[in-house]
């Protein structure tokens, strides 16, 4: 009974999408107020019809009603509560349903708030949205039912994958998933916009703010995903080029070139075509990422393994997208998207456009390493993996122009700056330059490039510092880009002084890693209500006679039978003493890694402070990033 309400709550929340297209249609070549205030109640409609289906799959999780096909394939009777509630976006059909939820509570919210913006551009924004919205419904009820039922009832469901049942991971896909479809209305919005001849600075000052949410939440699913990779899958990194982990990054690498570029367009009236291809591309980018994750091509712990079918419906609505975008895209082009003013060399226009050459190769890379494999495989069966070396050989020596000039591009002016020594660089320089020698002395680095990305980095830091102090300075740039700068230290740090060792021991048994001993010194039990541990006690004795306990645990869990390796992690200012266990069959060995990572907390610290940056861009009355 409950699934059939949630199917016909979808049905009449697609009806709705086409009233709301209809009307939209109607209403742009007609001056009715009323006609616009039956979209925003169709739109609310909408939304209601989601909601309502939404509230229902997560009661059926909640009761554990395995009628429901759904609940019977990604629940269990004795997962806790807060894995069942949010257990309904970990499997493909919920994680459409909330996809459906923000998509529809974003078009809502855009009109609500848009009313001092021109008629048709708004009403082409809705028209533009609604036809991704209907994709999206049709979609769920025809290929994705989120609301199948099954009989006889079986008495127990499978359960969730248990790597899946984590806390981070839990709220991961919700964030993520505002940054993804937050794009979908900076792409409706450009559309609109070029239709009706409305792309110059009030579209740019309006658009910013959207851009600003995607972006900040984005970086946000980032980060709790890659926290949760780093101590649940027990591989000790944060980052592993995983195709899931690089269709996440490329959107936000698009989303920061069009945060410069709109910004650009906002203060000079510049850029215009080049704002609008990145609008276009971001969602495309979103679009991609659910047709690779959903089709089951990509061979990654993140991916759903589902009937192709499903992405051959997303690969031909991402096609429907592309041709409609293009085609709009080259009829209005040399209409409404003119540009004759000058842009001076030495000027913050040109740092923009620089910073953006920089972030399209970045993106071409990952997305070159991340489809590569793909079309390899299709067209000469042979599998391959594209992994660290090929995006290390690609973008790091690229990094160090790009550092410096996110150092001296924020310092420039409007139209054109005046090219003037300044004492101050001098004081930059040195203190860069003490920085760098203290830095490489303590970490007896002496690989070149090393040293000289070391050296970029600080001149970032220390540059950036004292706009801080002045007068009418951006302090949401200013914080984004500190938290950048100290991102890619932290990373750097981390990957020169990272140490690890791996050893098959009993209980009892010793092992030295540098200046530290490790004691294997006993095995507990325990019985939880969904699964069962096995915890090492391990003691770390270093130099100074300082004992620190970790215990790491193998975990069975009771349905699915699955084993999981649960990293032990001690974390200090300075570094984190990661170890994980595992129970070697038929003998009474365990292989261990124990691990040394310097400054991972300030991985984490520093990404928050570029969200943070984000998140005050989103409030301060002041909006003039970069």
């Amino acid at each position: 009974m409950l699934s059939n309400v949630g199917f016909l709550s979808l049905f009449f929340g697609l009806i709705s999408s086409f009233v709301v297209f209809l009307y939209s249609v109607l209403n742009i070549k007609k001056n009715s107020l009323n006609l616009e205030k039956k979209i925003y109640k169709f739109l609310t409609l909408q939304f209601f019809f989601v909601v309502i289906s939404f509230f229902i799959l997560s009661y059926s999780f909640f009761i554990s009603d395995f009628s429901n096909a759904t609940v019977y394939n990604n629940s269990h009777s004795t997962k806790p509560l807060f894995y069942k509630i949010t257990g309904l976006w970990g499997n493909h059909e919920g994680s459409l349903l909330l996809w459906l939820l923000v998509l529809t509570s974003f078009i809502l919210f855009f009109f609500f708030n848009s009313k001092n913006e021109i008629k048709n551009f708004r009403l082409y924004t809705v028209i533009f949205h609604q036809i991704i919205v209907i994709g999206f419904f049709i979609f769920v009820l025809k290929t994705s039912n989120p609301f199948d039922t099954l009989f006889p009832i079986p008495p127990e469901g499978l359960g969730l994958n248990p790597i899946l049942q984590d806390p981070a991971l839990a709220i991961h896909p919700p964030i993520l998933y505002v940054g993804y479809v937050g794009t979908s209305i900076i792409f409706a919005s450009a559309l609109a916009a070029m239709v009706t001849g409305y792309v110059n600075s009030i579209w740019a000052k309006n658009l910013k703010k959207w851009v600003l949410i995607s972006w900040t939440f984005l970086t946000g699913g980032i980060l709790l995903g890659s926290i949760w990779a780093y101590y649940e899958l027990g591989w000790g990194g944060f980052w592993f080029w995983d195709p899931v982990e690089n269709i996440s990054l490329m959107p936000w690498l698009s989303l920061t070139a069009l945060l410069h570029c709109i910004s650009t367009l906002e203060k000079r009236d510049l850029l215009k075509s080049w704002s609008i291809i990145l609008c276009i591309v971001t969602f495309m980018l979103s679009i991609t990422g659910t047709f690779l994750v959903r089709s089951g091509i990509l061979n990654s712990v993140h991916t759903f393994a589902n009937d192709p079918s499903r992405g051959i419906y997303i690969l031909s609505f991402l096609f429907i997208l592309i041709f409609m975008s293009f085609v709009i895209f080259f009829i209005f082009e040399s209409k409404n998207l003119e540009n004759k003013k000058q842009i001076f060399f030495l000027s913050k226009e040109t740092s923009v456009l620089i910073n953006n050459w920089f972030m399209i190769y970045f993106l071409s890379v990952v997305l070159i390493g991340t489809v590569y494999p793909i079309f390899l495989d299709v067209i000469t069966s042979e599998k391959i993996s594209v992994g660290p070396p090929f995006y290390n050989k690609l973008l790091i020596p690229f990094l160090v122009p790009f550092f410096l000039f996110m150092s001296v591009g924020p310092s420039m002016n409007w139209i054109k700056t005046n090219l003037k020594f300044k004492v101050s660089y001098i004081y930059y320089f040195l203190l860069t330059s003490i920085a760098t020698g203290i830095t490489v002395y303590f970490l007896s680095q002496k690989n070149l490039l090393t040293i000289i990305l070391i050296f970029s980095l600080f001149f970032l830091i220390i540059k950036t510092l004292p706009n801080f102090l002045k007068n009418n300075t951006n302090n949401s740039q200013n914080l984004s880009h500190l938290g950048f700068a100290m991102l890619m230290l932290s990373i750097l740090f981390n990957s020169v002084t990272s140490t690890e060792i791996i050893k098959n021991i009993k209980v009892g048994d010793s092992f030295i890693s540098k200046n530290e001993k490790i004691t294997f010194k006993k095995v507990r039990t325990e019985e939880e209500k969904n699964y069962s541990s096995i915890i090492g006690i391990f003691e770390i004795k270093n130099n100074n006679n300082e004992i620190i306990k970790l215990n790491p645990a193998i975990r069975i869990y009771n349905q699915p039978v699955v084993a999981t390796s649960e990293a032990a992690i001690k974390t200090t200012l300075f570094k984190d003493r990661f170890i994980t266990i595992n129970l070697i069959k038929d003998e009474q060995l365990f292989n261990v890694r124990y691990q040394n990572k310097p400054f991972m907390i300030w991985i984490w610290i520093s990404t928050l402070i570029i969200i943070f940056g984000g998140t005050f861009a989103i409030f301060s009355k002041k909006k003039n990033y970069p």
